[in-house]
């Protein structure tokens, strides 16, 4: 045992001495996300909130959102979301959110990694998922558990061409990408009888007991760290699978979750440069001079879990100030979350990007 894991039978003990009985078997679901995100911000003295600016920031977002009617629907108006609603669309979702990870480059736009696909070329994300779309249109069955497995079939070779660049530049964290399909394919075959789907049946329901699932039996959603004594759950690709399932589907059938509003923003590297932009965080000095210096953090660096965890809060912040002005506002923190990052990419397409992003490489985000 790590000292990162509970001794259940010691809780057991504790609980039993100190008069509180057996743990609810049957309590809602919760990740600690949240949580952690105040513990963080409480603790933070790199990374601050700016109360005016994040009230400020509210309005505005609140407003450019209902301009724009952003809502679930803003999911499947992406080119290359998928438009089915079907479990071969959960596993593309499954397939998009194991992989979603670090695309940032240091190279210029024209020499950063990029998919051909559709006649465009695609950078960041969305590179991606041309690049599994790409594939599923070449016959390449991508998103197959089965397939994942297989060393022979899916082999090293076969994945360079899925992610075959328009760039001399690679995808990064090649090697770490094809680990995540492989555990993934294992650990399906070994306790969900090969189907994503049964992950979300064994959720009941419930986003938070499903992004518990995915953080517990899949080790590379198990996106936590320890700080200031304190270990911080973030799940960043484990929620942002649940709200994509929730947002493809609009919240009907498969994406159907009773406390979808458990879910947080998703901590990475693209929503701290917004809210820095818009007014809502502040750096200390080094930091700040790190990140305009386009030098690496660390993952774990207590840098970067201040952004993370500071950019959490912060949301939630923005969240419950339009919910206070706006009762009405149908908004949570996926919507937001969606919404800031549009609106970012859209900044960096035209050079209008502000403050740079952390860099931080790592599977997490």
């Amino acid at each position: 045992m790590s000292d990162d894991e509970a001794d259940l039978e010691l809780l057991a003990l504790l609980r039993q001495s100190l008069g509180l009985g057996p743990a609810n078997q049957n309590a809602p679901a919760e990740t600690a996300v949240l949580e952690g995100a105040r513990y963080v911000y409480d603790n933070s003295i790199d990374v601050a909130l700016d109360s005016q600016g994040t009230r400020t920031a509210a309005e505005s977002i609140w407003a450019a959102m209902r301009r724009k009617e952003y809502s679930t629907k803003t999911w499947a108006t992406h080119e290359l979301h998928p438009k089915a609603k079907n479990e071969d669309t959960i596993n593309l979702i499954f397939t998009i959110d194991l992989l979603n990870f670090s695309f940032w480059s240091d190279s210029g736009p024209d020499q950063r990694f990029a998919v051909d696909y559709g006649g465009k070329k695609w950078t960041g994300y969305w590179s991606l998922v041309a690049a599994l779309q790409r594939a599923l249109d070449e016959g390449i069955p991508i998103t197959s558990s089965d397939f994942w497995q297989s060393e022979d079939d899916c082999s090293q070779d076969l994945m360079k061409r899925v992610f075959r660049s328009a760039t001399n530049e690679e995808i990064p964290l090649f090697d770490e990408r094809l680990a995540c399909l492989r555990e993934a394919g294992r650990i399906l075959y070994e306790r969900f009888n090969c189907r994503f789907l049964n992950c979300i049946d064994e959720a009941g329901g419930s986003a938070a007991a499903l992004v518990n699932l995915l953080a517990e039996n899949f080790p590379c959603f198990n996106d936590k760290q320890r700080f200031e004594g304190k270990q911080v759950h973030f799940y960043k690709r484990a929620q942002i699978l649940v709200a994509d399932i929730w947002a493809c589907f609009e919240g009907e059938g498969y994406g159907r979750f009773h406390d979808i509003n458990k879910i947080t923003m998703f901590a990475d590297y693209r929503i701290p440069q917004i809210l820095y932009d818009l007014g809502c965080l502040r750096y200390g000095p080094l930091l700040e001079n790190h990140i305009r210096q386009h030098k690496p953090i660390p993952s774990g660096h207590t840098w970067e879990v201040q952004l993370r965890g500071c950019s959490i809060w912060c949301v939630e912040l923005i969240k419950n100030q339009i919910l206070r002005q706006h009762p009405e506002a149908e908004v949570n923190a996926i919507l937001i979350d969606f919404y800031l990052y549009d609106t970012m990419k859209a900044r960096e397409a035209v050079g209008d990007e502000g403050i740079p992003h952390h860099r931080t490489r790592s599977i997490w985000y």
